[in-house]
């Protein structure tokens, strides 16, 4: 089912678009809580299915109620199929395990068993975990991968995408949920840089038929720029009605290119790992005149650690509203920076994640 007027109707609430969501990987945003992310304006998470599966584990998660009981979390939250942690593993070190037809098997370092992810067990896990979009299984690939990796990682995509669709359709008869209480199902497209295989792929799944989709692969080069070509034909392969989600784009200005792009939905690590170790992010014009602001000159880093920021007795940014804006000096996040203490993660992490959602509010103004 397409979004309506840029909403995503889920059955924990609806997701306003765009939106960004924070990655709480194991079922955490790293020194906050729920109630500090919702306070920063946070509609939604996004939790790991791969990572999950290992710790705290299927068994526990479902002890505890579910991800959104155990983390208290009771707004929409979307799980990654595990896909590309998977790549990452495999493709870093062969003895971690393998990739075939069937899925995947695969062993952490130290770990005492080997784990087995296949698109029928992905699918049952994220449905189990009460997640809100289920995300089908995909073989991922880099985008200077050799034409023969791009093109059997697209094959194996569509195959998994339409055994995740199988797995998903009888998961939902059997528990005769209503239309409205069920998750949305989204599939990746693949393709790498080759514009015949995302052409490929995408046909493909659309006919399989989905809620939603997301840009499959790693979204930069090899020297970090964004991939705005390949995100571009992505977007006009997919028709407007459907939320496409630029899976692992983050970073502010990317953020930005992406959603002049049309996409949807974004998620990173990066905006709280940067806070944590000391990179904050500031507005260098008020949200309303970023549309008149050409190029990244709309905002800035902050870096905690900087010694000139030693007495310095005004908040990170004029423009933001964070409880840690209002309340505390950027001097006095110094010290505790310095000091070390928790305190620092939890407010440098309120004020970034907070930089996102004004920006999100203001993209949505414009759109």
């Amino acid at each position: 089912m397409p979004s309506t007027e840029r909403n995503l109707i889920l059955p924990h609430g609806a997701i306003h678009l765009p939106a960004f969501l924070p990655d709480a990987t194991f079922g955490v945003v790293r020194g906050v809580d729920a109630l500090d992310l919702a306070g920063c304006g946070v509609q939604a998470l996004m939790m790991n299915t791969f990572h999950l599966l290992q710790t705290p584990g299927s068994s526990s998660i479902q002890s505890l109620g579910g991800l959104h009981a155990m983390s208290g979390w009771n707004a929409p939250i979307i799980t990654d199929s595990g896909g590309f942690q998977v790549y990452s593993l495999i493709h870093q070190d062969a003895r971690f395990g393998r990739l075939s037809d069937r899925g995947a098997i695969f062993r952490l370092e130290g770990a005492g068993r080997s784990y087995q992810l296949t698109p029928e067990k992905s699918v049952q896990l994220q449905v189990a975990y009460g997640s809100d979009v289920v995300i089908c299984l995909d073989d991922c690939t880099h985008v200077d991968a050799p034409p023969d990796e791009q093109r059997s990682s697209v094959e194996r995509t569509i195959a998994w995408a339409g055994r995740g669709r199988a797995e998903y359709d009888r998961l939902m008869a059997q528990k005769g949920l209503p239309s409205e209480m069920r998750p949305h199902l989204f599939a990746v497209i693949q393709g790498g840089g080759d514009h015949d295989l995302r052409l490929r792929c995408a046909e493909s799944l659309l006919q399989i038929g989905f809620d939603g989709f997301g840009y499959g692969g790693w979204p930069l080069d090899k020297d970090g720029n964004l991939l705005e070509d390949i995100l571009a034909y992505v977007r006009q392969l997919v028709p407007r009605p459907f939320p496409l989600h630029a899976l692992g784009v983050g970073h502010p200005q990317n953020v930005l290119t992406c959603q002049r792009l049309g996409y949807d939905i974004y998620d990173s690590a990066m905006p709280t790992h940067d806070a944590r170790h000391g990179r904050l992010y500031a507005f260098t014009v008020s949200p309303q005149e970023i549309k008149h602001t050409p190029g990244p000159g709309w905002f800035g880093y902050v870096y905690v650690q900087d010694k000139r920021h030693i007495k310095a007795n005004h908040p990170i940014s004029p423009y933001c509203d964070c409880h840690c804006c209002r309340r505390y000096s950027l001097g006095y996040l110094h010290h505790l920076f310095k000091i070390n203490d928790t305190l620092y993660q939890r407010l440098a992490t309120l004020h970034n994640l907070r930089f996102m959602t004004l920006l999100m509010d203001q993209l949505r103004e414009q759109s």
